[in-house]
C-alpha cells in the first residue's frame, strides 16, 4: 500500500466523519469501488491527472461516475481535484479502509489451498485464526495454489501460518536435520 501524509489526513477525516455519522461501512463500500475503478481503468486516471481537462470537467466526470456515492466521499473528491491530489486519492481509500477494519476488528487475510473453500472452512479458519491475531474476524481472500498438496497456508499482515503438508515436512526435516549436528 502506498501510504501518503496527505492521503492520511484525508482518510482521517473522512473516518471521522463516517463515525460521527454513522455511515462507517457505507464509506468503506463506497471507497473500495472507487479503489478498484482507479486501478483497473488507468485511462480513468491518467483522464483525472491531464493538465489540459478543467477542474469543473473532472468534478462533473466524477460525479456522474460515482452518482450514488455519499455526498461526504464526493466532496472529498471535489476537494481532492481542488488540490491537484489526484495522486493521494487510491492511498486515501486504502488507508480509510484499514482504519474501518481495524475500528471492527476485522484482519485481511490470504489462505492458500490445494481447492477453493467452501464458505463453512472459510467460516471456521476465520473463527480460529482471529482469536489467535485478536481480532474479530477475518475478511479471507482464498487462493488456489497447485503446489500444495494438502492443507492450508494462512498469511495476516506479516504473519504466516504454515498448515501445509510441505510444510510440516519441511519442519520434520530441520528438526531431524538439527538432531544429528
Amino acid at each position: 500500500m502506498k501510504e501518503t501524509l496527505v492521503g492520511k489526513r484525508y482518510a482521517l477525516a473522512l473516518f471521522q466523519l463516517a463515525l460521527e455519522n454513522n455511515e462507517l461501512e457505507k464509506m468503506e463500500e463506497e471507497l473500495s469501488v472507487l479503489k478498484e475503478v482507479f486501478e483497473t481503468n488507468k485511462d480513468f486516471y491518467a483522464f483525472l491527472e491531464s493538465p489540459k481537462i478543467t477542474r469543473e470537467k473532472k468534478k462533473q466526470v466524477l460525479s456522474t461516475v460515482f452518482s450514488g456515492f455519499s455526498e461526504r466521499v464526493l466532496n472529498a473528491l471535489n476537494l481532492m481535484i481542488d488540490r491537484n491530489r489526484i495522486d493521494h486519492i487510491v492511498p486515501m481509500a486504502e488507508i480509510f479502509i484499514g482504519l474501518s477494519y481495524e475500528h471492527r476488528g476485522i484482519a485481511k487475510s490470504i489462505v492458500e489451498s490445494a481447492r477453493p473453500l467452501s464458505e463453512e472452512e472459510k467460516a471456521t479458519i476465520s473463527k480460529v485464526f482471529a482469536a489467535k491475531v485478536g481480532k474479530k474476524d477475518l475478511e479471507i481472500q482464498n487462493k488456489v495454489n497447485s503446489d500444495i498438496l494438502g492443507g492450508i497456508k494462512v498469511r495476516i499482515g506479516n504473519r504466516i501460518y504454515d498448515g501445509t503438508l510441505q510444510g510440516k515436512l519441511e519442519r520434520l526435516r530441520r528438526e531431524l536435520v538439527g538432531y544429528q549436528l
